[in-house]
């Protein structure tokens, strides 16, 4: 469907009533699409062998391709519900409308939904002390439902004791970089767990990130903890990637104060003083004149190099090799006599289409030998 189309003009669709949700800045938010409610939406309940027809997602912003920045979707199987997470900050605070469609893979059928998104500023602010954790046995499907969140926090609760744990974020190590896993049975793709507390962090999870503990990562040693992993047996803790943050507000600076655009009674618009005349002749000479002098000196160099430093034919004669400069006077001489042989046919047979003509002495030989010593006659003397 076209941005901007209308879902009534799809054939065999049906849209669901809007669905209101709200989130908080700095708190993780996820919306599950349940397979059941959009299976019930279809127009014709086809079934193969009892099974449920198998549904696809596809979710982007009202009047846009794609979902807001800080959105995210998953759905591992088309037989699984789908999820839409992620972690509003301040600058999401509003409504936001998400389009939903909803695709039957035997029938073709579609169900829309528009998700309406509320993200409001929480109340405390974002908490000062975040800490990450990455949960290597997991896939980010796994760890959306409410359920795995709060045993997430169950155990978490156990090496930071603090009442006010809750997850801010949850991201899948895949969006970090990480390896895609290989197709065997119990290998996960990892996901990122980060944690906030207005308290501050537990004696075991600062040994955990110190850098003595550092250092034994670098050397392939597990890192130094003082407290009882509560993670196990149910999440694979890795403690070398735990990363502890403090956020503090920064302080905002006031912006500016926008009046009503009307001037107060008795009020007269002062324009600003009349801007003294600039002398722009100076900025158009150095402007015109120094390209042409630059392309002056250019003109005269080439010239110097052209017409001044020429090499001259007696120093070529003198760096030319004998053999060139015979064959060079052969040619020369070879020409005149052909112009000579243009303008009187009365001449000589030339020396040059003499069989036995040496062109270094100018001997002639009888091309007509007799039979007593042609054969001993040689073409060169010795």
């Amino acid at each position: 469907m076209a941005l901007g189309g209308s879902w009534a003009t799809l054939p065999d669709h049906h849209v669901l009533p809007d669905h209101h949700v709200s989130s908080e800045t700095g708190a993780i938010f996820v919306h599950e699409l349940e397979q059941e409610l959009f299976q019930e939406a279809f127009l014709t309940g086809h079934e193969d062998d009892g099974a449920a027809a198998p549904i696809t997602f596809q979710a982007h912003l009202r009047d846009h391709p794609d979902l807001p920045r800080w959105l995210r979707y998953i759905q591992r199987d088309p037989h699984q519900s789908g999820y839409l997470y992620g972690c509003p900050t301040a600058a999401e605070v509003g409504t936001h409308a998400i389009e939903v469609l909803a695709y039957n893979r035997h029938t073709y059928e579609t169900v829309a939904q528009r998700l309406i998104i509320t993200i409001i500023p929480a109340p405390g602010g974002e908490p000062p002390y975040q800490g990450e954790f990455l949960v290597g046995n997991r896939n980010v499907e796994e760890l959306l439902p409410a359920a795995a969140q709060e045993n997430f926090l169950q155990a978490t609760a156990g090496v930071w004791d603090q009442d006010d744990l809750h997850i801010i974020n949850i991201t899948s190590a895949l969006d970090r970089g990480g390896r895609v896993p290989l197709p065997i049975e119990g290998r996960k793709e990892g996901v990122y767990m980060k944690v906030g507390s207005h308290g501050a962090f537990s004696p075991c999870l600062a040994s955990a990130a110190s850098p003595q503990s550092r250092f034994r990562c670098g050397l392939g040693q597990q890192p130094l903890a003082s407290c009882y992993d509560t993670f196990a047996p149910h999440f694979t803790i890795h403690w070398c990637n735990l990363t502890l943050l403090q956020v503090w507000p920064s302080p905002t600076a006031p912006g500016p104060v926008w009046g009503s655009g009307v001037l107060e009674e008795g009020g007269d618009f002062q324009p600003p003083t009349e801007v003294p005349p600039r002398d722009l002749l100076p900025g158009y000479l150095v402007t015109l004149l120094v390209p042409l002098v630059v392309a002056a000196l250019l003109c005269l160099l080439l010239g110097h190099l052209m017409c001044c430093r020429r090499e001259g034919v007696q120093k070529r004669d003198l760096e030319t090799s004998d053999i060139q400069l015979v064959h060079h006077t052969t040619i020369h001489g070879d020409t005149e006599e052909l112009r000579h042989m243009a303008g009187s046919r009365d001449v000589p047979r030339p020396l040059s289409t003499l069989p036995m003509f040496n062109v270094r002495t100018g001997q002639r030989i009888n091309p007509m030998p007799s039979p007593r010593d042609g054969a001993r006659v040689p073409l060169l003397p010795q």
